[in-house]
């Protein structure tokens, strides 16, 4: 058990009252499927978008553990579920690796603006061919003076048709080897790259998602994240973070989508008794309960390893497996206690269903977790 400083409780109160406008018209903004731009702006303004950006950059300059506490607040206020993704892949894809392996002069050009979310992130890794499998990724970066020239395509770039800078992970040596590839930071701007249009897809509909296009792009060589043909070790540092930022979010969900359920379960009346006191009832909060918790417990479990800088290989991907099997799971049973009403579109808990798939599919799919836990047993 975590206890909390006042201060850490004092950043999650700032963006829990943000509740009301965060969650107003979320339906809609799903039907629409348009990036709320206010709302981010709004998130900005409370700091949380600077959380893990060191203070001399213009961040709050919070651990992991704290970040994720604010995050699970985010998670817990805002029905939003595609705007709570935004956050986090911003959070992990540009401000996390910028903050942690750019140059000074990257962080000074650039940092401020991100913590401030000024400008927006969004990293390019998985390609149309290679899906998880990042070591087949074809996109290449070639040296070229003072420049390195990217060629290639990318695809599921979330954030990309509203991002200002993206991260884009190309082979800078042989094929296959964890050596051979770089993290590069690209300019929406940079001639050359191209971004497809928004694609539609089941949920996290206001978080917007795209297929990335480089044709020669020429990228300054002091635009390297870490050094040439470390952008695996990049990638880890990164996806473990992000895996904890996004999947804290998801409890935060869950927590609300609990207490939502047990106030309806103890009002709702059928039979001549509130559906609370049947014990099918009960037992589909009671999974929903247990699910919460146990997620919750290994999050943060596996962020004091990570804080501690012990092996966390095998704890992320557990974590990441039970929280995302989790959401389903809650979003599912909420829909069951809701009946027809979970069904309709209006109470959003369908919505909340559709979002909770994706968990099990970004970041490495349920499957490639479960092959990790496997390969660290020795199978």
């Amino acid at each position: 058990m975590i206890t909390w400083t006042e201060d850490q409780r004092s950043l999650r109160e700032s963006v829990e009252g943000l509740a009301d406008v965060l969650s107003d018209g979320h339906v809609e903004d799903d039907q629409r499927g348009a990036f709320p731009r206010a709302k981010w702006d709004r998130v900005a303004a409370t700091g949380l978008l600077g959380l893990p950006v060191d203070a001399e950059h213009g961040g709050l300059g919070q651990d992991v553990l704290t970040t994720m506490h604010v995050l699970e607040g985010l998670g817990h206020a805002s029905r939003d579920g595609g705007l709570s993704f935004s956050v986090s892949t911003h959070l992990a894809s540009t401000a996390t690796p910028l903050n942690r392996f750019g140059s000074d002069e990257l962080k000074r050009r650039y940092l401020p603006r991100v913590a401030a979310g000024e400008l927006i992130g969004a990293h390019a890794i998985s390609e149309p061919s290679a899906g998880s499998d990042a070591m087949a990724m074809r996109t290449t970066a070639v040296r070229d003076g003072d420049h390195f020239v990217l060629n290639g395509s990318k695809a599921f770039v979330s954030n990309g048709p509203v991002a200002d800078l993206v991260v884009v992970y190309a082979r800078t040596g042989p094929a296959g080897t964890a050596a051979g590839t770089t993290a590069f930071l690209v300019p929406r701007d940079t001639p050359g790259l191209g971004f497809g249009g928004p694609i539609a897809k089941m949920g996290l509909k206001t978080s917007p998602l795209c297929e990335l296009f480089l044709d020669d792009v020429r990228v300054p060589a002091d635009h390297v994240l870490g050094r040439v043909g470390s952008g695996f070790l990049v990638l880890d540092y990164v996806m473990k973070r992000e895996i904890l930022y996004s999947f804290v979010i998801n409890v935060g969900e869950m927590q609300r989508r609990l207490e939502q359920v047990v106030d309806y379960a103890k009002n709702r009346a059928q039979f001549g008794s509130t559906i609370g006191r049947f014990q099918s009832v009960q037992n589909l909060v009671v999974d929903m309960k247990v699910g919460t918790e146990t997620a919750r417990l290994w999050l943060y479990h596996t962020a004091q390893k990570l804080q501690s800088n012990k092996d966390t290989t095998i704890d992320v991907a557990i974590s990441k497996l039970v929280a995302s099997e989790a959401a389903v799971a809650s979003a599912m049973n909420a829909v069951q206690v809701f009946g027809g009403y979970g069904y309709m579109a209006e109470y959003g808990l369908e919505k909340d269903l559709r979002n909770a798939v994706a968990g099990t599919i970004y970041s490495g799919t349920t499957q490639i977790q479960q092959g990790r836990i496997a390969a660290m047993l020795g199978l």
